[in-house]
This record gives structure tokens, sequence and C-alpha cells, in this order.
């Protein structure tokens, strides 16, 4: 009886060893069918001029969102969002920005007469993306980080009168996220571009000259005629000329020491912005689902994030190709090739193309109030710039072990890219998608790119500095995580 069984467990073993190599295959296959190639076209598309750059809220970016909604349909994916749709809705205000902008500084002559010197645009100067429309031309003040906090015993307004002014404002607060939780959160509030916005406005600045890049941001909010505009280094140093004052000094004064270092500049500026606010914009989270096949596992959802927005034009198209064109055109490398593949998985796989990234991360801040799978079953593999370079970060893959080990395990196996995983603390305002999870208690990695020439919130992101290889390996190692993941027996959190 012993012979017998043992002969017909050896006639089963090549049936058993058959069927692990067919799965095998089928996984190798459905991830070589991800290629560079297809994904750049991804990136072209998303940058074309018609979605106006993806600002959210504008019927381009909508116009944008339904193309990526019909992409899923047509891979056999099923909508998750509202009622059955493919969107999630939520209420985003917006502004366009028009070319006729500029910086202008007012230079004294010897003999009294007044020049204006002009800034040039991107390299000196962006437009505020949300700034009033109109024209105001003004003494500066340099009034530090923009910060009341009287319970810090901290005022950058104290002793100087900014009405009807333009204050000179820096960007983040007097003490950094390096210095720990117990040193930074009582700032967290105050480092906020929103924060510095309305306090200039309420005590009665009439426009501003923000010390932040310069580069494109829509993440602040919209007053009527308060004026302001991104500057950089050769404004900054311009307005600080003849002062007697050095501006690294001054700031490294203030973060030193905690103490304003305020003051007139007696420089006299022109900020020009050529802006249409619109209050009542629409917006939208795109979200699909591959529903998993196990009557337990499949309330679980493996989610793949990547939002879709940008800048818009400011006041020129900027087509953020590499943010974040580059990580839709992964997770649609990942969606295609399980679903058109028919890759069984046992968990749910739920793909969400955030909108309003950019604004405030109403997007993800709208998905986790109400989320298509709850969150506590849920996990996050978000991306951010994945288009560039020849190195992959991974950013909070330190902090959960469980879910880095399967993208460990899939790049040693099939990739053999260098990732760099690091610990993220999540302290200082949130910039990412993954840091609304994280603040919800959801387990999230989120993956960039890097090693090559990088353009961030400007006109030059455009296709042109994207690096389609790179694209490729991280949808192939996503891949097959992502399969690992939802077919996993052991828990992923």
């Amino acid at each position: 009886m012993k012979a017998l069984r043992s002969l017909f467990l050896l006639c089963l073993l090549p049936v058993c060893l058959n069927s692990q190599e067919l799965q095998e295959d089928l996984l190798t296959d459905a991830m070589h069918s991800i290629s560079s190639h297809e994904l750049l076209q991804y990136v072209l598309i998303q940058c074309d001029e018609k979605y106006q750059g993806r600002l959210t809220g504008t019927p381009e970016y909508q116009e944008c969102a339904q193309w990526l909604a019909g992409q899923f349909r047509d891979w056999g994916i099923s909508p998750a969002g509202d009622n059955g749709s493919w969107f999630q809705w939520f209420n985003i205000p917006y502004t366009l920005v028009f070319p006729d902008c500029g910086v202008e500084m007012h230079l004294t002559l010897k003999d009294g007469s007044v020049i204006l010197k002009s800034y040039k645009y991107v390299t000196e100067y962006m437009p505020g993306s949300t700034s009033g429309n109109g024209v105001i031309t003004a003494e500066v003040v340099y009034a530090g980080y923009g910060i009341t906090a009287p319970e810090l015993g901290y005022d950058d307004y104290r002793g100087i009168d900014v009405k009807g002014k333009i204050v000179l404002i820096e960007r983040e607060a007097p003490v950094s996220t390096s210095e720990g939780p117990d040193k930074f959160n009582p700032w967290y509030e105050y480092s906020f571009h929103q924060y510095k916005l309305a306090n200039a406005l309420k005590h009665g600045a009439a426009g501003m000259l923000y010390n932040y890049g310069p580069i494109a941001n829509p993440n602040n909010d919209y007053y009527d005629n308060f004026i302001y505009a991104h500057v950089g280094d050769s404004v900054v140093r311009d307005v600080f000329a003849g002062t007697g004052k050095v501006h690294n000094e001054l700031v490294e004064r203030i973060n030193h020491t905690l103490k304003p270092q305020s003051f007139n500049t007696g420089k006299k500026v022109t900020i020009r912005m050529s802006t249409k606010h619109f209050p009542d914009g629409r917006g939208s989270n795109v979200i699909g689902i591959i529903k998993g096949s196990d009557p337990e596992l499949s309330s679980e959802a493996v989610i793949i994030g990547a939002h879709l927005d940008h800048m818009g034009k400011c006041y020129e198209l900027i087509p953020g190709a590499n943010d974040n064109a580059s990580a839709v055109a992964v997770m649609m490398g990942v969606a295609k090739a399980l679903a058109v593949n028919k890759i069984p998985v046992r968990r749910s796989v739920v793909f969400i193309a955030f909108g309003s990234e950019e604004q405030a991360l109403l997007g993800s801040r709208t998905y986790v109030k109400n989320p298509a799978v709850p969150l506590e079953k849920s996990v996050l593999l978000n991306m951010d710039g994945v288009g560039i370079g020849h190195s992959v970060s991974a950013t909070a893959g330190i902090d959960f072990p469980l879910m880095y080990n399967f993208i460990e395990e899939a790049n040693k196996k099939y990739v053999h890219r260098r990732i760099n995983a690091s610990s993220f603390p999540n302290l200082g305002r949130p910039r990412l998608d993954a840091a609304i999870f994280l603040r919800a208690g959801v387990p999230s990695i989120s993956f960039s790119t890097y090693g090559s020439e990088n353009y961030y919130h400007v006109p030059q992101d455009n296709p042109g500095i994207i690096k389609p290889e790179i694209m490729e390996d991280l949808a192939r190692i996503l891949f097959i995580s992502v399969v690992r993941m939802a077919n996993s027996a052991g828990p992923l959190r």
C-alpha cells in the first residue's frame, strides 16, 4: 500500500511542477509585456498641450482623467469611484495665470533718475500661482518667515509697518524637521504657505515676494487684490544690496537665536500679475479596482497610487513629465499587465490617480475620508517623480519591512536596479499623497527616482528629460511585488 501511494505521489509531482512553471511563465511573460516605449507614450499623452498642464479643477484636467478611466475600462479594470463611477469628486478652487506678468526693481541712479530692472521669467521669478490680478508698486519690507507665534515668543511683524507694502518672506520655519518632533511640532502650522500669505494680509501687506524657488506652486489660497510672486536668489540679493545686511547670514541668525530680524529695505518693487480665479472648481480622483478572488482576503487591498495633476500654465505650459506623468505611466503599466494577462490575485488591487496633490493634497485627503477599501485593510505603494535617473528611492521602506521585502526580492530576482530605502518621520507639512495615508494609519512606501537632470515645477519638466528605462524597470518591480503581495498567505501590515 505504501509503495502504491509513493508511486501515485511521484506521478503527481510532474503535474505540480508543470503547474508552477506555467504560473511562473505567465508571470514573467506579463512582466515582459511592460515596455519602456509604451510607458513613454503614456507620458507624452499626459503632457500634450490639450490637457494644459493638468491643473485640478480645470476642464482639461478632467479630460485627462476621462482618458485614463477609458484605458482602465478597456483593460477590464472595474470602476471604484463615487456611485459606481470612475471618479471620486471634490471641490477645488483654482486660478489661471496669463502672460502679462513681471517683477521689476526700481533703481535710483546718482543723478536721481530711476530705471527699472526687469527680472527673468523662470530663472529669477515665477508668477504666484494663486495671486490676485493686478499691479502693485511699493516698498519692500523684509519680514523673515512671516510668522506671528505669541505662544513661542516670536513675531516677524513686531516693530515693522507693512501696511500697503510688499513683504519679502522665507519659506518653512526657523526650526526644521531635522531637529526632531519636540522642537519642530510647535512650529508646524506656521510652516504652511497658506498661513504665511494670510498672516501677511492680516498685517496689512498689499503684496509678497516669496523666496521659494523660483517655482510655480498652486498650493496656496487666493485673495482678491493680494499680489505675489515667487523669487529666487538674484531678486533677494538685489533687495538686500546696500542695506548693510547679508541675506544668508541674517537667516542663519534667525534660525540660531529664534529672534526676528525684520527691517525696512528701502527698496521699491513692482509686481504685475495677470490671473483669473475660479472659486467653484471641481476635481476628481480616478479609481479602478481588480477584485480579489479569495472570499476573505478580497476585503484587503494593495493600492498603487500616483497623482495625475500638475501646475497647469504659469503662464507658460508646465507639462509635468517627471512630476507626475511618469508615475501615472508606471501605474498604468502595472495595471495593464495585471488586467490584460488576467493574473490571479487573492487580495484586491486598487489603482488611484490622485487629483490635487499639487493643491494641498485634496485628492488623497478625500480618499482617506471615503476609501474604496477600508483603510485598516489597505497598504499603499505610491509614486511621485519616477521618470529620471538610474536609481530608485523608497521613502519609508525601512519603516515597513513586511512590504519592502516584496520590493527587494522582486528587484533582486528580476531587475537589479539600485534601490535606496529610507525611514520617513513624516514631520513637516505633507508634500506627498503617501504622507496623508501615513497619518491615516495606512502603511505606505513612496517611490521616486534620481541620478540625472531634473526640473521641479518649471516648464523644463517636459518629456525630454524622461528616461523610459527606469520607468520600465520600476513598473516591472512593482508588478511582481503587487502580485506577490496580493497572493501572500501572510499579513502585509
